[in-house]
């Protein structure tokens, strides 16, 4: 029997789902459990195992095309089996339907108050929410476009309007501004015309939460910034002292070379067990304080950036983070994380020395309190402790911390302790 196969939720902050690959072809038979389809979340392209087994009647869904959670992307059913696919949507849509009718009081309780039933503002929300059908994204995109949703063809199941039709609308100016609202169109800035050489590029899913995170971390955390140089003669020492003995090792399986973040994120790890005011998060109505240091290391990718995490860094060596950083970033610009290995880390580190960058302040991760900033090291002019001057090399860091978690005094000790496990790397195994 035909039944139809819908976009899953893969990760806890996705939205919608783009399909980036079908494994299968219509026609071939799809066992439970098996990978058939590649889908790309905000984070990650991920496979997804079918939770039946049948034959792919009919792809609903193309390669590269985006689609909302729960809408249906395929069909499964038996062999040669004749599917009237509109029927099929429709007695799929009116299921769906069923359980929301219990919620309808909930919604409507705002017209129970006749000052809200009685402004003119009152119209809009009516016409895009009862009467017409549309994604709740689709909703948010009109509303803050000033465009009338009734004025919109739906193209998801159902006629139902959602996030492609109204980019389309925007872009062609077929749907009007509410009646309501008609200081909206008139006060919008015009969109400049394209012009010989540009270029639209699509959005990827990743993209759009890259976006949204950051804007909901930039205006919701308040931020503030510590910056301190550090010496790191000693940690450099140490550095290429732990990567000459790997020319000893006998073993069939040699750890991989120690990197400069990779003891950065030790320090910071050990940092953090002192200062768990730091390592914590915003939670309403209490802060959240975390028993052990899961380091959120940023990785820049084609597609934007992802942060895989280091679990339990507190608890490891150098060479343990090392082998755990090189096995995350691989697999993290390859696309096959799992939604695990880049959530729910207690603290961030994006490092741009590698490519010059001497100094820059970063934006915080929520729920995280705190992300670190990460410079080059260069050659300096220093005041040394026997007052001369010498050159020195230097690295510059700069803390971005939530104050409503973090306040200055905190964020500064915090520096003074990560400091002086840079200059002083010994003091990490005390």
């Amino acid at each position: 029997m035909a039944h139809i196969i819908e976009m899953p939720k893969l990760s806890d902050t996705m939205e919608e789902g783009a399909v980036a690959s079908w494994l299968k072809d219509e026609g071939e038979f799809v066992e439970e459990g098996e990978a058939f389809i590649e889908v790309e979340t905000d984070k990650a392209t991920m496979e997804y195992n079918s939770p039946e087994e049948g034959y792919l009647l009919k792809i609903l869904v193309p390669a590269g095309q985006a689609c909302e959670l729960n809408a249906p992307i395929c069909i499964l059913g038996d062999k040669g089996e004749s599917v009237d696919i509109d029927s099929l949507l429709a007695s799929a849509k009116g299921a769906a339907k069923e359980a929301p009718k219990e919620e309808a009081p909930k919604e409507e309780a705002p017209k129970s108050e006749p000052s809200v039933a009685s402004a003119p503002a009152a119209s809009a929300p009516a016409a895009g929410g009862d009467k017409v059908k549309a994604s709740p994204l689709a909703k948010k995109m009109a509303k803050e476009s000033g465009l009338n949703l009734s004025s919109i063809q739906g193209t998801g199941p159902g006629g139902r309007i959602v996030q492609k039709d109204v980019e389309d609308a925007m872009k062609s100016g077929t749907a009007s501004a509410p009646a309501a609202a008609p200081s909206i169109s008139v006060n919008a800035a015009p969109i400049p015309l394209p012009q010989v050489g540009d270029r639209d590029v699509p959005n990827s899913m990743m993209r759009k939460t890259i976006a949204k995170r950051l804007l909901a971390g930039k205006n919701d955390a308040p931020h503030f910034y510590l910056t301190r140089s550090v010496n790191m003669t000693k940690l450099n020492q140490w550095r290429k002292t732990l990567n000459d003995e790997l020319a000893t090792y006998r073993g069939d399986n040699p750890p991989p070379k120690v990197s400069v973040n990779d003891l950065i994120v030790q320090a910071c790890a050990k940092a953090l067990m002192k200062h768990p005011d730091v390592n914590a998060s915003w939670q309403g109505d209490f802060i959240r304080q975390y028993g052990s240091a899961d380091i959120s290391v940023a990785v820049a990718i084609p597609d934007g950036l992802i942060t895989p995490v280091v679990r339990s860094a507190n608890l490891l060596g150098a060479r343990d983070i090392a082998r755990a950083t090189k096995d995350l970033v691989g697999r993290a610009k390859a696309g096959k994380l799992a939604p695990e290995e880049y959530q729910g880390g207690t603290f961030s580190i994006s490092n741009l020395g590698m490519m010059g960058i001497e100094e820059f302040t970063a934006i915080i991760n929520p729920p995280q309190a705190a992300i670190l900033a990460v410079g080059a090291t260069i050659p300096t002019p220093w005041v040394g402790e026997s007052g001369e001057v010498e050159v020195q090399q230097r690295m510059k860091m700069t803390m971005s911390c939530d104050h409503r978690v973090v306040d200055g005094a905190v964020g500064a000790a915090f520096l003074q302790t990560l400091a002086s496990y840079l200059e002083n790397p010994l003091m990490m195994l005390s």
